[in-house]
């Protein structure tokens, strides 16, 4: 599918943020280890939370939908599925899912599609090694078995926090107690926060032993739980981000109080000179002059493409650090920010995983845009397509089914003009 932005007047109005993404991943696979049955609200069926659902169900759970909710029966023991599962594209399904797969002995496949089974699993590799287990990569599939046994897991603490979520989802369900001792630095610290509140909800605990070390006692069981998934700050960032530069833009269903790090959003906007401004239910996002900032992306990586979209609005430079791992996401998003704002004539750089931004005169682009089938570089170049007045066209659109099928649909809710061609 192509997207055609179209330019139009200043993009105003009220959206509501769709679900958290990232607190869905973690409830489905909570509930789907419970002793009972679970309801999960305000879940929005996104490519890569419908991986998750689908992979509770090869485990063994019953996953019945219920309008925007799923209704889940958990089953624990999990069951290892004969057939291999399939994860789609979502790197937390399956790196949250492999730990899980080994609580039992036997041996269970997962498969991918995109770039997910090149993105890398060396942390589980080296554990699974160390252990004398199964961990055997090839063909486009990963094949894992244990049984895992208790004990201490160290690891780096900078690759990614999916890892230490995985283990933590499945070692309070061994008999023995476990210690997670990360390698500092530790990055993305408030995506194992996140995972940690979606278990202490279904009754499951661990705690830190000092600022790098996780003490998670065994012998627990997830209990049954009813709750409503919280907005995406993440997600919010798109619509945030283009009532700052153009227009006046309120997004409800956001958690201040939320221990997503992307709410960072709120203080990165701020310190640029943008108007954030507490609204009901949500936060009002209105056009200021913006000035570039230096960004530290470590806790908020997702964040990045549209930052970089947002620089080439702001003035002077923008400058964004700890970037590294956006390049083995769904694509290499720093190289693919570079090659398509470069069509706007946009000014942008890197080196290693430092991005540097400056403000530049744009033009339409003379070609169409690439998607990368990368749903947050097609939602980024949409934002900055709508927020500097340029038409441009976006090939392989149809990539913002991976996390907001409903994102243009959204965008023409603010009044932004867009076509959609199959």
């Amino acid at each position: 599918m192509d997207a055609l932005i179209r330019p139009g007047g200043p993009p105003a109005g009220a959206l509501a943020a769709p679900p958290s993404k990232s607190m869905a991943h973690r409830a489905v696979l909570c509930a789907a280890l419970a002793d009972g049955v679970s309801r999960i609200g305000r879940l929005a069926h996104s490519q890569d939370i419908d991986a998750t659902l689908g992979a509770a169900a090869a485990f063994g759970a019953q996953v019945e939908a219920a309008g925007d909710a799923a209704v889940i029966t958990g089953a624990h023991p999990l069951r290892a599925p004969a057939a291999p599962v399939d994860c789609c594209e979502s790197g937390s399904t399956l790196r949250f899912l492999i730990p899980l797969a080994a609580l039992g002995g036997a041996a269970v496949t997962f498969t991918g599609r995109g770039r997910l089974m090149q993105r890398p699993q060396s942390v589980y590799q080296a554990l699974f090694a160390a252990r004398g287990l199964r961990f055997e990569q090839a063909g486009g599939a990963l094949t894992a078995a244990g049984p895992l046994a208790a004990g201490r897991f160290e690891l780096a603490g900078d690759v990614s926090s999916q890892f230490v979520s995985g283990l933590l989802f499945a070692l309070p369900l061994l008999a023995g107690d476990s210690v997670i001792a990360l390698r500092p630095p530790v990055e993305s610290r408030s995506y194992i926060e996140m995972t940690r509140a979606a278990q202490r909800r279904f009754g499951v605990v661990s705690g830190w032993l000092d600022e790098n070390t996780l003490a998670v006692p065994g012998g627990q069981r997830y209990r049954p739980q009813q709750m409503e998934v919280e907005g995406d700050w993440s997600q919010a960032a798109f619509p945030a981000v283009l009532g700052a530069l153009a227009g006046d833009v309120t997004v409800t269903g956001l958690a201040p109080d939320t221990l997503q790090g992307d709410a960072v959003i709120l203080d990165i906007l701020r310190r640029c000179g943008g108007a954030a401004r507490p609204a009901e239910g949500g936060f009002r996002f209105v056009k200021s002059p913006l000035r570039g900032v230096e960004i530290d992306l470590a806790d908020c990586p997702d964040l990045g493409p549209v930052l970089m979209a947002m620089g080439l609005l702001c003035e002077g430079e923008t400058v964004i650090r700890n970037a590294g791992r956006l390049r083995l996401k769904e694509s290499d998003r720093i190289a693919a920010m570079e090659q398509e704002l470069r069509k706007f004539g946009g000014a942008i750089s890197s080196s290693g995983g430092t991005v540097t931004v400056r403000r530049s005169p744009l033009h339409p682009p003379s070609e169409p845009l690439c998607g990368h089938n990368d749903h947050r570089v097609v939602m980024s170049l949409a934002v900055l397509a709508a927020a500097a007045g340029l038409p441009a066209r976006i090939e392989g659109a149809q990539a913002v089914n991976k996390s907001w099928p409903g994102f243009f649909a959204d965008l023409r809710q603010l009044g932004v003009e867009v076509d959609e061609y199959a």
